[in-house]
This record gives C-alpha cells, sequence and structure tokens, in this order.
C-alpha cells in the first residue's frame, strides 16, 4: 500500500498523533506527515503511507493557504488560545479598512521571529520545551513571503482573514505582529488549513472515515501527489538507461519540458513516477544527460 493520503486534521490532536492513527487504521508502518499543524489547528494534512515517505520532502515544498481568526487585545506567551495571558489592551472601535491597512502592510517578502512555542531547536533542545520552564532565548527572523492576506469577518475583538504563503510561516506569529502593529496585540484563536501546495479540502477525508473504510483509502499514486511539478514522458532506451542511474537528454524525453533551467519536474514511465529530476541542460560539471537525478523510483516504475 503506496501513495498520499489526503487528510483533514480533526482540532485538538498533533500531527504525530494523525500519523499514529492512520499507521493503525492501514496496519502499515511506514507513514508521515507533510507541513505540521499544532492542536489548535484543522484542515489539510498531506499523510504519506509506504513508498510516499520517500516523496514527503517534496510535498512540503509548496505554498499553503490558512484561514484564520485572531481575538485582539489579549496578547498570550504562545500567541495562540491555547497559552497564557500576558497582557490584556482596550480595542478602540476600529473600521474595517484600518485592519486591511495592517494586514496589507505585511504582504509580500517579510522576516518573521519564530515562536517560542514551536518545535524549531536550540542547542539541540525544542524551543516549545524551554518555553514551558520560563525560558526565552533569541531566535533568528527567518524570511518569508505572503502572496495575499484577505479580512473576511470583523466581529471586535474577532479579525478573520484568509492568508496566502510561502512554507515555514506562522500563521499564530503573523496575528500577534498584526495586533501589535494595530495597537492592541492579538492572538490565534482558530486555524484551518485550506490548501497544502495542490492540495485543497475538497479532497480531503476524515480520520474517522478512513478508519471505517480501511480496505479502500482514497490513496493518490505518487505521480499525482507531486502533481504540483511539471511531468515528462521517457523512452524505451532512456528508461533502461535511468534504471543504471544514467540521466536521460533531451532527444530520451516525450514532449517538451515545461519548466526552466533549475527547476524540478517528475520524469514518467506509463505515468508512474520513475525520477525526481532538475531540468539542468547547461550544467557543466557532467556531461550526461540534460537532467540532473535528485530521486528515482525506476523499481515501482513500469518498463
Amino acid at each position: 500500500m503506496d501513495g498520499i493520503l489526503i487528510i483533514d486534521k480533526p482540532q485538538g490532536i498533533t500531527s504525530h498523533d494523525v500519523v499514529r492513527r492512520v499507521r493503525k487504521a492501514l496496519k502499515i508502518r511506514r507513514v508521515g506527515h507533510a507541513g505540521t499543524l499544532d492542536p489548535l489547528a484543522t484542515g489539510v494534512l498531506p499523510v504519506a503511507v509506504g513508498e510516499g515517505t520517500r516523496i514527503v520532502q517534496f510535498l512540503m515544498a509548496g505554498g499553503k493557504t490558512y484561514r484564520a481568526t485572531m481575538k485582539l487585545g489579549e496578547i498570550t506567551d504562545s500567541q495562540d488560545a491555547e497559552g497564557n495571558t500576558r497582557e490584556r489592551r482596550s480595542v478602540p472601535e476600529f473600521g474595517r479598512e484600518a485592519i486591511e491597512r495592517a494586514c496589507g502592510d505585511f504582504i509580500g517578502d517579510i522576516m518573521q521571529i519564530p515562536p517560542m512555542f514551536s518545535a524549531l531547536k536550540k542547542g539541540g533542545i525544542p524551543l516549545h520545551r524551554l518555553a514551558r520552564q520560563g525560558i526565552e532565548v533569541a531566535r533568528e527572523p527567518r524570511p518569508v513571503h505572503l502572496s495575499r492576506i484577505c479580512v473576511t469577518d470583523v466581529q471586535l475583538p474577532y479579525v478573520t482573514f484568509e492568508v496566502d504563503c510561502s512554507k515555514g510561516t506562522y500563521v499564530r506569529t503573523l496575528c500577534h505582529d498584526i495586533g501589535l502593529a494595530l495597537g492592541p496585540g492579538a492572538h490565534l484563536t482558530a486555524l484551518r488549513r485550506t490548501r497544502n501546495g495542490s492540495f485543497g479540502e475538497d479532497e480531503c477525508i476524515g480520520l474517522e472515515a478512513l478508519e471505517a473504510d480501511q480496505a479502500s483509502p482514497p490513496l493518490l499514486s505518487l505521480a499525482e501527489g507531486l502533481r504540483g511539478y511539471p511531468a515528462i514522458g521517457l523512452t524505451p532506451g532512456a528508461v533502461a538507461r535511468l534504471r543504471n542511474g544514467i540521466p536521460p537528454t533531451l532527444e530520451d524525453v516525450v514532449g517538451t519540458p515545461d519548466c526552466s533551467e533549475g527547476e524540478m519536474l517528475r520524469l514518467l514511465v506509463s505515468g508512474e513516477l520513475a525520477a525526481i529530476a532538475r531540468f539542468a541542460p547547461l550544467r557543466q560539471r557532467e556531461k550526461r544527460g540534460d537532467f540532473e537525478l535528485i530521486k528515482v523510483f525506476i523499481r515501482a516504475a513500469s518498463a
């Protein structure tokens, strides 16, 4: 049993809890998730099964869309509703336009300081463990990109918005920072991931539904799981050489690569994933082929 499940993660459990339940339901040990969701959060969580675990790193590369609700006037130590309140401030009667302007200032490339309550490590120790001991350490700001923030509802002190962002973005930190920009501060009270890379809510299956019908889980193939990457087919001769680790040339592929120099793409054989490669027709280090092989799956592909 190999492939990718798109799970609708419920609130109140960790992403690792989801993996454990999938592992138990499908009676398979090799299970992993792509893109951690905090216990407070719900929504799209890709879960890799069997050979699918070999593409987790590529599943995590895509952008994300979230629907978030923040509460103005309260600042918490975890930047969300699960933490302790550090400070309360009065909330002015903001108009929607003022809130939208403040959110708009965060669109684009920004630097974000990761929260203490996170899985990042300092000296090999997860930050959340230090935070629970009352220890706060300096964290280096990290670049993230926000391409869209759309305010969808304002019921002060609550504000709901949608955000399209790069991987690695902490939405609770975004709420915290927007709150400070407005003045009264804020923390995250609800979060749902509605898109993870090319996967949306409409493709999700709930854990209970999966557990009730274990015999026929809606697994996407490895090729479908990486559908966000361009794809080209290989000729029979290229397949034989790929089995020996020799990358294909442009003469070995079916069709023209729909990508630019340096982009990654899927190499397919009869619709199955044969390899993930980087389009590199101008590389100097190695003269063999026009593609740099990143990971080969040819043993699982049809010749």
